[in-house]
Formats: C-alpha cells, sequence, structure tokens
C-alpha cells in the first residue's frame, strides 16, 4: 500500500501557555494539490514551518512518505524529499538567475560541499538548471541579477529554486502575493507545470487560485483543520460559512 505523501497526527503547538495549533489532522496523498486556506492568524503559515522543520512540535506527529519527521532539522526534511517556498521572496539577490537554480540541483544531483569543484564544469548541474529556466519561462533573464527582477518574476524564481532539487512534496506560502490579477493567472499555469506529478500544499488567500489548482481545500481556523473537502463541497459547508463571517472562535481566541 502506498503510504501518504504527508499526515498530520494531532498535531498541536504552544507558544509558552498559548496553543497555536490545537490537533491539527491533515493528509495528502501522492500527486494531490491541497489548498490551506483560512483566516488572518489561523495558523496556517505556523502548520508550514512545523511541517518543514522551522518549529518543533508541543505534540503528535508529522509523516513524510509514511516516515515520522519530527525533531528532523529543515535541511534533513529537505533531503528526505519535501521543498517550501515564503511568504517574503528568498532569492540570492546577487547571483544571476541561472546561479540561484544551479546551486539550487547540486545537492539532488550528488555534489556536496566542496571548495574545489569548478562549477562550469558541472554539466549535469548546468542542464537541469537550464530546463528549469525554461519551465518558469526565464530564459531571457537567465544573466540578470535576481534582486533586479520584477516581483512576479522573483516569485516565478523562487518557485524554480522550490522545485529544483526534486522534492516530491512542494509546499508553497501564498505564492501569488501582491501579484495583480494578469500576473496571479500566470503564476496558476507556472505552479500546475512544475508540480505536475508532485505533491503541493499551498497556503493561499486568493479564492480564484485556490478554486482553480486545488483538488482538496483544508480550512484552519483557530489552530483547527475544520473541514477537509472538495472545493465544491468546502465552498457550501455551513461551519466553513460560518468561520468566513466571524463567528467561529474559541473562548481564547491564538494569534
Amino acid at each position: 500500500m502506498t503510504p501518504l505523501a504527508l499526515e498530520l497526527r494531532d498535531v498541536r503547538k504552544r507558544f509558552g501557555s498559548t496553543e497555536i495549533i490545537r490537533g491539527a489532522h491533515l493528509q495528502a496523498s501522492p500527486g494531490e494539490r491541497l489548498a490551506v486556506i483560512g483566516p488572518n492568524g489561523a495558523g496556517k503559515t505556523t502548520l508550514f514551518n512545523l511541517i518543514s522543520g522551522r518549529f518543533g512540535v508541543s505534540s503528535g506527529d508529522i509523516l513524510l512518505n509514511g516516515q515520522s519527521i519530527v525533531g528532523l532539522r529543515p535541511f534533513e526534511i529537505n533531503r528526505m524529499g519535501l521543498s517550501r517556498s515564503f511568504q517574503i521572496t528568498n532569492v540570492f539577490h546577487r547571483l544571476s538567475v541561472f546561479e540561484n537554480l544551479r546551486c539550487s540541483v547540486l545537492w539532488s544531483l550528488g555534489y556536496r560541499y566542496s571548495f574545489w569543484r569548478h562549477l562550469p564544469r558541472l554539466a549535469d548541474a548546468r542542464e537541469r538548471a537550464e530546463q528549469i529556466l525554461e519551465q518558469i519561462g526565464l530564459t531571457h533573464r537567465r544573466d540578470a541579477l535576481a534582486g533586479l527582477l520584477p516581483y512576479a518574476e522573483q516569485r516565478a524564481l523562487e518557485i524554480g529554486i522550490t522545485v529544483a532539487g526534486g522534492a516530491d512534496v512542494i509546499l508553497l506560502d501564498e505564492p501569488t502575493a501582491g501579484m495583480s490579477r494578469a500576473e496571479s493567472d500566470g503564476a496558476v499555469e507556472l505552479i500546475r507545470k512544475v508540480t505536475a506529478g508532485k505533491t503541493l500544499l499551498m497556503v493561499e488567500h486568493d479564492m480564484g487560485v485556490v478554486f482553480g489548482l486545488a483538488d482538496r481545500i483544508a480550512v484552519v481556523v483557530y489552530g483547527e483543520v475544520i473541514a477537509c473537502d472538495t472545493p465544491a463541497r468546502v465552498r457550501s459547508n455551513p461551519a466553513v460559512q460560518e468561520a468566513y463571517l466571524g463567528l467561529h472562535a474559541p473562548a481564547e481566541a491564538t494569534a
């Protein structure tokens, strides 16, 4: 039996006496696109930080392809096949677009950290980076400094970096934040293309993007997953409607 790509079992996270994540249960199957939505302060990014190892869980378990990743550091989780992007664009501003991508493919191709390697001689790294350049539509920006790219192109580059290492589980945190409608439409097509065959978890506020990409939608409210279903069923779910009207709140609200 094929294990789930990602599973959260009664995951909880406390900061001091405040419980931010309140027993979250979530499952994503291989190849599934799962959007995570919820009001501001619901705990969506905290969930991503727990999954990717930036925060440690207070209790519960997180499994990646059937193996627990609780207690592992972010780079260890990445090497097990999970990669993520961030709300704030995170690229090497003083490197070119191509150099950003080449850096991101090295480990997956078996190149470890060594100072004597002459990077231009690594034909497989160059070819893989060139493939991703074409995938994300930035071939014409190959030699441009990443820090000088327009915002939407920086986001496209970050998505490229996220998938470049060959991870089979991809986490994207608000990938279209700050984009115009035309830019968002382009980002949706890019995400669909570069995550084909992979498992995608995406935090996103733009409902057009969510309903355009997601196979299922998980709704997080005050640290709890109150619904996880197809877009049509989530849209008509009374608990979800209530939450978005501001009526679903525990006695002790969380930030």
